[in-house]
């Protein structure tokens, strides 16, 4: 492995943090460790412990913060305490100097501070790994907020990334859990999300694109970018008045509707995910504020989840079994997104899954946590076996920190009764963007070019079952298995064939005109029409039959 100069202070600093929490029981509960038997030493006291470990990754820098930010929503990677350890790790970041922010907006803006604003706070009101926001109105006076990224911060973040691909491709060559989580993929989605967030122009389209998303949301707002003074590394955006939502006084929440407030956020988190395909990836408490006309503003869009139409299906799968506690239609919906590994067990996947819901809903239902539930689901999946995108683990996340937010403004809200009322509403709206009118005309297309190429198939399968040229090719298997099958194949054709015939009969027959009438018609023509439509009934009957013995009875080793 080869180490630049410029590396070498960084690498040193990786390495006592490796060298701390190698001797704690961080790497064994992960499963990076090598079992050493019965007499490998137990963890040493004092080694290291969640905590410490948040104050590490604080003092490592922006690329770890983030980093820890991240690993929060994983809990397919770390144990229980750990997770909630790294959960804060969001407003407790130094500021950098005044005097470095005017010049990166003055750079930025092409104009000073003093031209472009009339008045700009020197005090940032919060500091985050990668920027700061500061107080300013324009010179129209609009109050506004500008978020000024870190100087420096994407050369020290592409250092870092350096390093830490060189270690995770290490990882994935010598340990079973570098190659079980793919650590490398792993770290490349996670460079991505980092540059998507220094990219401030990408925030600014984020903030538009979401508030014409929840334009039909009357108590959510998100605040618009001023377009001609925001830029790559700059972001200016209107001032919302509000507090945190964990700043709202008791006398103050009294005067709130927080039933109807949490009700309409978690309905309009489900349209970002289930509709829309964009939501609004961080909603701890201290990105929703509310505001002085008592509304949810949604603040910070540098982190946001794309969701495909294809995930949004299972995804809807996944939160109805959750919310009404069926394991098996859990199960299946994680396998459908996941990629299967080796070792994987199906059934005792499902039967974990199961077991999980069941003790979750011990609880009760009211107070069982949709995106607790999620992450519990995605850890056991990453456990059992399965590549699960990283979409689930962040969507779990997301919604972990909804169900905090939802019971700060109404203790009793109930997250799975709010998915059960809305899912009617969100399949329908589901169904009503995907049905464009390019996807229903390639949908007609396709039918047209079924229908039309049907009726030479059938013949030309009619005709080799006529010739006796009809071949199934199978495998080495059980040869009266395969009569039979072919067998019931023969019988369900002929009796198609006899029912349409039937059919056509019946047909040339209403056009003869005899004495004996039913119901108006001649009676013959009726009767046949009458035997094809038993026939068809008792044919659909006995294909259902059939299939549920199928199913039902033990595979033949």
């Amino acid at each position: 492995m080869k180490i630049s100069a410029n590396h070498l202070r960084r690498y040193k600093q990786i390495a006592v943090l490796l060298w701390k929490y190698g001797r704690s029981d961080l790497v064994h509960q992960m499963g990076i460790a090598q079992d050493e038997g019965d007499d490998a030493p137990a963890q040493q006291a004092g080694a290291a412990n969640p905590q410490q470990l948040a104050d590490d990754l604080e003092a490592m820098g922006p690329t770890f913060v983030k980093l820890g930010q991240v690993l929060a929503s994983r809990p397919d990677l770390l144990p229980e305490p750990y997770l909630q350890a790294l959960g804060r790790l969001h407003d407790n970041v130094k500021p950098f100097s005044f005097a470095e922010v005017e010049e990166i907006v003055a750079s930025e803006l092409n104009v000073r501070i003093s031209k472009a604003f009339s008045r700009f706070d020197t005090a940032p009101m919060a500091a985050a790994s990668l920027g700061q926001v500061h107080f300013a109105a324009l010179r129209d006076g609009r109050e506004v907020v500008v978020k000024v990224q870190r100087p420096n911060i994407a050369k020290q973040i592409t250092e870092d990334f350096e390093i830490l691909a060189q270690m995770a491709e290490f990882l994935e060559a010598h340990t079973e859990f570098g190659r079980r989580r793919r650590l490398l993929d792993m770290l490349e989605e996670f460079r991505l999300t980092i540059k998507h967030e220094l990219n401030y122009e990408r925030e600014a389209q984020n903030l538009i694109s979401m508030g014409e998303n929840m334009a039909e949301f009357k108590l959510i707002t998100v605040p618009q970018p001023v377009g001609d003074y925001s830029t790559r590394r700059v972001l200016t955006m209107d001032y919302v008045r509000g507090s945190k939502i964990t700043k709202v006084g008791p006398v103050a929440r009294l005067e709130l509707d927080g039933e109807a407030l949490a009700e309409e956020l978690f309905k309009a988190y489900l349209k970002q995910v289930l509709v829309d395909g964009l939501f609004h990836a961080d909603p701890h408490p201290g990105n929703v504020f509310l505001t002085s006309d008592r509304r949810i503003a949604l603040l910070d869009l540098g982190m946001v989840g794309h969701v495909t139409p294809g995930m949004q299906e299972s995804l809807l799968h996944v939160l109805i079994a959750i919310s009404e506690g069926k394991g098996d239609d859990a199960a299946k919906a994680i396998v459908a997104v996941s990629e299967t590994t080796e070792d994987f067990d199906a059934g005792a996947f499902k039967r974990r899954i199961a077991q999980l819901l069941v003790e979750r809903q011990d609880q009760g239902l009211q107070q069982m946590s949709v995106g607790k539930t999620l992450l519990a689901v995605t850890q056991t999946a990453a456990n059992a076996g399965l590549f699960v995108p990283s979409d689930l683990a962040l969507l779990g996340k997301t919604l972990l920190q909804l169900d905090e937010v939802g019971r700060i403004l109404d203790p009793d809200f109930d997250p799975n009764a709010a998915i059960r009322r809305e899912i009617t509403n969100i399949t329908a709206q589901h169904l009503h963007k995907g049905a464009t009118k390019g996807s229903v005309m390639n949908s007609l297309l396709e039918m047209k070019d079924f229908v039309a190429g049907l009726p030479s198939k059938v013949n030309r399968i009619m005709d080799a079952l006529a010739n006796h040229e009809l071949e199934v090719k199978v495998k080495a298997v059980d040869a009266n298995l395969v009569m039979e099958g072919l067998q019931k194949i023969a019988n369900r054709i002929t009796t198609g064939i006899i029912l349409a015939a039937l059919i056509v009969g019946a047909s040339l027959l209403m056009r003869v005109e005899t004495s004996f009438h039913l119901m108006g018609y001649p009676g013959l023509a009726i009767l046949c029409f009458l035997g094809a439509a038993g026939g068809g009934i008792w044919l659909l009957i006995n294909i259902f039959v059939s299939d549920q013995k199928r199913k039902s009875r033990p595979a033949r080793q």
